[in-house]
Order: structure tokens, then C-alpha cells, then sequence
């Protein structure tokens, strides 16, 4: 047993063989999910509270005068409260509620830029981004005439103070970075990196979208200026988000979409905008997502982030062990299992990423295969594509066993035998 891996307990297992009879999905479908990195499963609890708000509460927030429509808005912000909190953000307005978190980058990267950058400023993005916090500065670069530079990481997915301290410069206005990668699984020192940037008067954009789900993020001890993440991908439904911004931002930046809800008044010649956060939510809002993220939120707060990092870290020590023992398998990013965050990306040898999904596909178990929506960082490790398993808490040891078993058989089964191996 090697110094980082830690056997699961039989006590922790038992209370995760019963958290995962909290997901329906489990019961009747007959699958090894270990594509959480894209979207997790929803518990019973989450399900039922979108349903519920159907069934008590269904009317349009912030537009009826009845009692019917002041219950609904009450569900929401209750709900924006309860965000907050989980960000330990400083007000409630600074919690924007969005489709996804590409949403919310968007419309940092198309407001924030529209007003704060002029031509020849500097955009900084790493090179691990995933496209959502990518294709929005570079779109934000071409209209304002700012100039995209790229921070770059070692084959361990470790930037380096140094690194970042050397790219900054006068004309440095905005950082854009990662919290944890979607493809190295490496966690990302954004206090740190806060840090360096605010001394230089630079904005930091963090991607929470695989850190939040998983691990404890206080927005104000960070002291990062934005942060995005998915609701679905923590848990909650697919069409609901979030954008945390400093409100002293939000207050200056222009809206993003217009239309109903986010005006104090309008006129024939022009418009009075609402105060944030409604001044970001135009038209008929997610009522149902929002209510259904915060009841997700109060599972992960009861289960805790200490027993869900215990478990994950668990099962990706037990997986890339494993993983390790099988010829040909070649794990992307750092050795240290404590340094995936459930999240391990691998190639096998003389198999393309397409048909390890496939093969895995027909034994029952989920899997990613192919660039990760992140082309860049693929292409700087020199590798066009990949295969990824990305843990939850609710997985559990028998389902990282019978993946590694089918994925030792796979080179078999495409003809190679053990001398092959490069």
C-alpha cells in the first residue's frame, strides 16, 4: 500500500451504501456512472423539491400582486440566500443565478470587458481552461482589441507563482482560471493567485464548476472578484447556475440581456436599469432550478465536504493504484492521487479514447472520451484526446473494481497481446 492510498472503512462504506439509495437512478438502471465531471446524479430530495415548487408554488417571481406569486418569489430568493451562504459570499445581491456556468462567464467576459478594457490591454487565461472560460476571452479580446496571453502549466498541471508573476504586466486587466481542471483533476491556489493579481490591480475569474461540488470555497477568504458554477454538475438540475461578483462590479457593469424584469422603468428613448442582482436575471427566471440547487446544497451541507472528500479521495486512490498495474495505461497530470480530486484522465496504448468508451460502454459503465471541451491543454501535455472516469461520493469501491477489471481486458479484446506494449 502506498503512503497516500487509504483503505475505505467498512464504516464509511455502509453510510455511502446508504446515501446512494438516495439516488433513484441507481435502482433502476443497471450502470457504473463515472462521468460526474460532465453531470452528476440528482438525489430523490433534489428531484422532489423542483417538483414540489411545480405543485405549491408554480407562479412567476417578482410579477404577481396575489399570494400565489409572492410565495414564488420568496422560494427564489430564499434560494439565492441559501447560495450565498454555501459562497460565504458578503451579500445576496452578488449571487447572479445564470443557465450554467458558461453562461456566467459570458456574461462576466461581455460586460466586464465592454467596460473595463481598451485596445491594447491584456487578457490572461491558463492554458488548462475549459472552453466556456476560453472562447468568451477570446471573443472579448477581438472586441475590444485586448491581447489574449496564455499561462501555461507543467505536464503536472502545476502553475507556478514564477510563471504567473512573469506574464503579468502593466497592461495585464483580467486573469481567467480554473479552481480544479476538468482533465488534470489539479486544484489551482486561487488565494494565491489573488493575491499576486490584486497587488498589481488585476481582476480574478475563477471556474468553480469541478471545485464547488466537491470541496469547501469561501469566496471572501479567496478573494477572488467572480466565480462560476453549475448546478447540475453539484447535484441540482440541468438549466440552473451561478455567478458570484464583487457587488462594487456588478454595480458598474452594464447588463448583458434585455427585456422583462431587469428595468426599474422604460421610456420611448431608453431604459432605467434594476438594481443588481436583477439587473443579470432578464425574463421569466429558473424558479424551480434555483429552489432545486438550494436543496441540494442542504444534502452536501448535511453529508459534509469532509466525509464526500474522505470517499472521492478514497476511490481515486483505489482507481489509479490500479490503474497503474495495467500495461499500456498512461495517467495525464500529477502522480499523487491527492492531486486528482476524483478526476483522472488516462490514454491506453494503441487504443483510441472512442473505442475504450465504447468497449466500457457495453460492460454497463459510463465514461468521457475525447478532448474534454479543453483542446488547448490536450495539445500542450502533446496528447489529442483522452479517456476520463470522474468520481462522486455515491460510487462506490465495487464500481472502481469493475472498471478497472473491464478496462485491463480491453487491449484483449482490440487483439494485442502483453509483448505489445510500446
Amino acid at each position: 500500500m502506498s503512503k497516500v492510498e487509504k483503505p475505505i472503512s467498512q464504516p464509511n462504506e455502509l453510510f455511502f451504501r446508504e446515501i446512494r439509495n438516495d439516488f433513484s437512478i441507481f435502482q433502476k438502471l443497471k450502470l457504473v456512472y463515472l462521468d460526474n465531471a460532465a453531470t452528476s446524479q440528482k438525489p430523490n430530495c433534489v428531484l422532489q423539491a423542483e417538483q414540489e415548487f411545480y405543485e405549491r408554488y408554480n407562479a412567476n417571481p417578482f410579477r404577481g400582486l396575489y399570494e400565489l406569486g409572492e410565495h414564488a418569489t420568496t422560494q427564489y430568493e430564499q434560494a439565492r440566500q441559501t447560495v450565498q451562504k454555501f459562497l460565504h459570499a458578503k451579500y445576496p445581491e452578488e449571487i447572479i443565478f445564470t443557465r450554467n456556468a458558461t453562461e456566467g462567464l459570458n456574461l462576466v467576459a461581455y460586460s466586464f470587458s465592454n467596460y473595463f478594457f481598451n485596445d491594447g490591454d491584456e487578457i490572461v487565461v491558463s492554458i488548462m481552461e475549459h472552453h466556456s472560460n476560453l472562447l468568451p476571452w477570446q471573443q472579448a479580446a477581438k472586441r475590444t482589441g485586448a491581447l489574449l496571453r496564455y499561462l501555461e502549466c507543467d505536464q503536472q498541471g502545476k502553475i507556478t507563482e514564477e510563471a504567473l508573476k512573469n506574464l503579468l504586466t502593466d497592461r495585464t486587466k483580467l486573469v481567467a482560471i480554473t479552481q480544479i481542471s476538468n482533465v488534470l483533476g489539479c486544484k489551482n491556489d486561487l488565494k494565491k493567485i489573488a493575491q499576486i493579481c490584486h497587488e498589481r490591480g488585476i481582476v480574478v475569474v475563477a471556474d468553480g464548476a469541478q471545485s464547488v461540488p466537491h470541496i469547501p470555497v469561501d469566496v471572501t477568504d479567496l478573494d477572488i472578484d467572480f466565480l462560476v458554477f453549475s448546478g447540475h454538475k453539484m447535484l441540482a438540475p440541468m438549466g440552473i447556475g451561478v455567478l458570484y461578483g464583487k457587488k462594487r462590479f456588478l454595480e458598474q457593469m452594464p447588463p448583458f440581456l434585455f427585456g422583462g424584469e431587469m428595468i426599474d422603468s422604460v421610456s420611448r428613448n431608453g431604459a432605467v436599469f434594476a438594481p443588481i442582482p436583477h439587473k443579470f436575471e432578464a425574463g421569466t427566471v429558473n424558479a424551480a432550478g434555483a429552489v432545486a440547487l438550494a436543496r441540494a446544497i442542504q444534502y452536501i451541507n448535511h453529508i459534509g465536504f469532509e466525509k464526500i472528500q474522505e470517499r472521492e479521495t478514497a476511490l481515486t486512490v483505489l482507481a489509479m493504484e490500479e490503474m497503474k498495474r495495467i500495461p499500456g495505461v498512461h495517467i495525464l497530470g500529477a502522480e499523487d492521487p491527492n492531486d486528482h480530486h476524483g478526476i483522472i484522465s488516462f490514454t491506453l496504448e494503441g487504443v483510441h479514447p472512442h473505442d475504450i468508451a465504447f468497449i466500457l460502454n457495453a460492460d454497463h459503465i459510463a465514461v468521457r472520451a475525447g478532448h474534454h471541451c479543453a483542446q488547448p491543454l490536450l495539445q500542450h501535455l502533446g496528447v489529442s484526446s483522452s479517456t476520463r472516469i470522474s468520481i462522486a461520493f455515491y460510487n462506490t469501491e465495487q464500481e472502481i473494481q469493475t472498471f478497472v477489471k473491464s478496462l485491463r481486458q480491453i487491449r484483449r479484446k482490440m487483439g494485442y497481446g502483453e509483448s505489445d506494449i510500446l
